[in-house]
C-alpha cells in the first residue's frame, strides 16, 4: 500500500502573515489583495490575518522570518515585483529574496510561500497581478494553505 499525503485548501482557523513590498505597489497591492481575497474565501477570519509592508523585495525575507518564528502564524505569504532594469541590480536581488524565503520555510517549519514577481517589464508583473495571467497573489495564498493543511496530515499520519 502507498501512503499519499494530501490535503484541502481550508484555512478555517489558520493565522497567516502576509508581507508585502511597497516598491512597485501598483503590482504589489494587486497581489496583496488578492491573496486576502483567496484567503478569506477560503476559510480563514479576517482577524486571523495580519499585512507588513516592508520598504522593498530585499526586506521581505527578514520580516518573514520574524513572523514565522514568532509562534503567532501558521503560515506566511510573501509578495513582491521585480521588475529587470539596465543594470545587474534584478539578479542580486531576485536571488537573494527566492533564497531567503525558501530559507524560512525550511528552518522554521512553518510555509512561506512564494508570491514575489520577477519579470522583465512592468507589463508583465502587472499581467502576472490580476489581469491576463491571472493572480499570483492568489496562487501563492493557496499554496501557503495547501502547505499547512499538508503538513498536518503528514503529522497526524507520522505520529
Amino acid at each position: 500500500m502507498v501512503d499519499r499525503f494530501e490535503a484541502n485548501i481550508d484555512g478555517r482557523g489558520k493565522r497567516i502573515a502576509l508581507v508585502a513590498s511597497r516598491f512597485n505597489e501598483l503590482v504589489t497591492r494587486s497581489l496583496l489583495d488578492g491573496a486576502l481575497d483567496a484567503l478569506q474565501r477560503h476559510g480563514v477570519s479576517g482577524s486571523d490575518l495580519a499585512v507588513a509592508w516592508v520598504p522593498g523585495a530585499f526586506e521581505i525575507p527578514l520580516v518573514a522570518r520574524r513572523l514565522a518564528t514568532s509562534g503567532q502564524y501558521d503560515g506566511v505569504v510573501c509578495l513582491g515585483a521585480l521588475i529587470r532594469g539596465a543594470t545587474p541590480h534584478f539578479e542580486y536581488i531576485s536571488g537573494q529574496v527566492s533564497r531567503g524565503i525558501a530559507t524560512i520555510a525550511e528552518d522554521t517549519g512553518i510555509p512561506a510561500s512564494f508570491g514575489v514577481l520577477t519579470c522583465d517589464t512592468q507589463e508583465q508583473a502587472l499581467e502576472r497581478a490580476g489581469s491576463k495571467a491571472g493572480n499570483k497573489g492568489v496562487e501563492a495564498a493557496l499554496a501557503c494553505l495547501e502547505a499547512i493543511k499538508l503538513l498536518e496530515e503528514i503529522d497526524k499520519k507520522l505520529s
